[in-house]
């Protein structure tokens, strides 16, 4: 990871509040797949035994923010089980993410994914859900900036290599739902509920990007991309997001069935691809 004076600066100020085990760069620029203008996302990981002082670090984002006045950070817990909390800020002109993440919740998680456990929760933000396998893959993926006990290596190797029985948990928690949105879809062309059959379709297409992405063992970590991204993978279905663009074109036009057929016809390219790899 090339040097860059903002992740130095937002170290320093966050590595030293009382609480803090680990910090670590997520996101597009952990992956190197960001560009000038994306966001700085920064996991703050805190241990059970020694939560994370937010009074001290809503003083540490004071002292960095481009407008102390209007900072804020959350207590912990408050934005739900799952992403627990964190800020929103603006650094030097960039847009800066802080997450938290229980150490401790994360590694107990981890260790049920790597097992084929995995759950599905409703989370704002996250239009398909909460998969428990993103805390895997943000662990995988993400490049620790302050790390003194070695937690962030540690917890990399639970996640890494991808686990044959996660991939085997995600195929058969999604892959029968493809189908189920697209039945559910069709139903609803009889009444013109076009509002509900694109959230049908959008799940159905949120399946095949899971699908997709377990049997290449990369982790899905956000839906925002996912199906261009599961496109570009090695194992995939030709011309994907092609079809993906051409449904939501036949929707936005009032034409539901063809574009339900064309979903179907992805369901039918998945199932080959998967017979194929068996």
């Amino acid at each position: 990871m090339s040097h860059d004076p903002l992740l130095t600066r937002l170290t320093s100020a966050f590595a030293e509040v009382r609480g803090v085990a680990a910090v670590a760069l997520g996101g597009s620029r952990a992956r190197g797949s960001g560009h000038a203008a994306s966001d700085y996302d920064i996991g703050l990981y805190f241990k059970a035994a020694l939560p994370l002082d937010t009074e001290r670090l809503l003083a540490a984002a004071k002292e960095i923010a481009d407008d102390p006045a209007v900072t804020a950070v959350t207590k912990i817990g408050e934005w739900g089980p799952w992403i627990i909390g964190g800020a929103w800020l603006s650094v030097g002109g960039q847009k800066v993410d802080l997450l938290y993440r229980n150490a401790d919740a994360v590694e107990a998680v981890m260790e049920s994914c790597r097992a084929g456990i995995i759950t599905m929760d409703y989370q704002p933000g996250h239009p398909h859900g909460f998969c428990s396998a993103i805390w895997m893959g943000e662990i995988a993926y993400c490049q620790p900036l302050h790390d003194p006990q070695d937690l962030i290596h540690r917890l990399k190797s639970i996640a890494l290599p991808y686990p044959q029985p996660l991939r085997d948990a995600l195929i058969r928690s999604f892959q029968w739902e493809i189908l189920f949105g697209i039945e559910n879809a069709e139903l609803a062309v009889a009444r013109n509920e076009q509002t509900h059959i694109a959230g049908c379709v959008y799940r159905s297409l949120a399946c095949v990007a899971q699908i997709v992405f377990a049997l290449n063992e990369r982790y899905l970590i956000n839906e925002k991309g996912a199906l261009l991204e599961a496109a570009r993978l090695p194992l995939t279905i030709p011309h994907l997001h092609e079809q993906a663009e051409e449904i939501w074109r036949l929707i936005g036009n009032g034409a539901l069935t063809p574009a339900c057929d064309i979903l179907r016809e992805i369901d039918w390219q998945l199932k080959a691809l998967m017979q194929s790899r068996s």
